[in-house]
């Protein structure tokens, strides 16, 4: 009696290891099928965006395998209006740590004076009209001595695509002055919410006071709270969807696993922080006028230090929103 017992006790077990295994496929099915869904449908509602077939646009990218769970992603944002070789209105590094779900920032001024590879000396955001993504990441190495990953390169049109997509109700900023001349549009002064195409604007003015370094202030300060009111459930949930539409607005070789990791890891607590520098640092360049027009001429000794400090998860804090 108590062998026949338990003979049905592990067929009872047997049973509900099945039907539990059974349930988990059921439930990874439904979630695949979802995100498939949900990707598709974004795809089918974006427009012909520049970058839909991303094979086509740029050359082969050679950016080296992410080591020990840090990852470098260049930050491509092109001034393009059609044409095919157009400079690098915006160039940041975007740093993530998958061991410390950490996300880090650190622009690079377009006017930064540098070698590009079999150009010679250039302001830096020549070299993705000379080269695309590719000779953007040699340029880097060169002369910075940085290694980069993957790229992600976005067109005006793109911006405001994706912009409006992330964070559909738009950001607030505080606007300190009018801003109109050269952004096709005015930004009145004070606290106010913007949407895509105005965040555009605020973003590109450079006709203050502080010039291009205002302007990179600005994209920092726009890339945190586009990410703070990113990290969401609604927004996790919507993501396949969200990828599907942006996908034709930007160039990209991020591999869809990755993204998701970082997507992922973006959700935590730890990830709501994000730190920044610029380079060049304070106190580390000089204005100069060459035969290539008005440029910084920096110290590359000290500005390569406080990079590599700054993108390093085993210094924490170096060099944190350092300007």
């Amino acid at each position: 009696m108590f062998i026949l017992e338990q003979r049905s006790s592990v067929k009872r077990k047997k049973r509900f290891a099945i039907r539990l295994i059974g349930i988990m496929l059921l439930l990874s099915l439904i979630v695949v099928g979802y995100c498939v869904y949900q990707y598709n449908s974004g795809l089918s509602e974006a427009s012909n965006g520049l970058y839909k077939e991303d094979e086509t646009v740029f050359g082969e990218f050679q950016g080296s395998e992410p080591k020990f769970g840090e990852i470098n992603i260049l930050l491509i944002g092109s001034d393009s209006r059609g044409e095919e070789h157009a400079r690098s209105d915006t160039l940041m590094i975007a740093h993530y740590s998958q061991n410390t779900q950490q996300m880090k920032i650190a622009s690079i001024m377009r006017d930064t004076y540098v070698d590009i590879p079999e150009h010679g000396k250039q302001k830096i955001n020549a070299a993705f009209a000379f080269g695309g993504p590719e000779l953007v990441r040699k340029t880097i190495k060169e002369n910075f001595d940085i290694d980069i990953n993957y790229y992600a390169v976005v067109d005006f049109e793109g911006f405001i695509k994706i912009i409006d997509l992330i964070v559909p109700n738009g950001i607030e900023v505080d606007i300190p002055y009018e801003m109109s001349h050269g952004i096709g549009m005015t930004l009145h002064p004070g606290t106010q919410v913007l949407n895509g195409e105005e965040i555009l604007g605020y973003v590109r003015f450079r006709h203050d006071r502080l010039s291009d370094f205002g302007r990179v202030e600005r994209q920092q300060e726009v890339v945190k709270k586009v990410l703070a009111q990113a990290v969401s459930f609604q927004t996790l949930v919507n993501m396949p969807k969200i990828i599907g539409m942006a996908d034709p607005y930007i160039g990209t070789n991020v591999d869809t696993p990755t993204l998701l990791s970082i997507g992922k890891g973006l959700m935590t607590e730890k990830s709501r922080s994000v730190e920044s520098i610029r380079i060049p640092v304070q106190n580390s360049y000089e204005d100069k006028t060459v035969n290539v027009g008005q440029v910084l001429s920096i110290d590359f000794d000290k500005n390569q230090q406080a990079l590599k400090e700054f993108l390093s998860s085993n210094d924490e804090g170096a060099g944190k929103d350092e300007q």
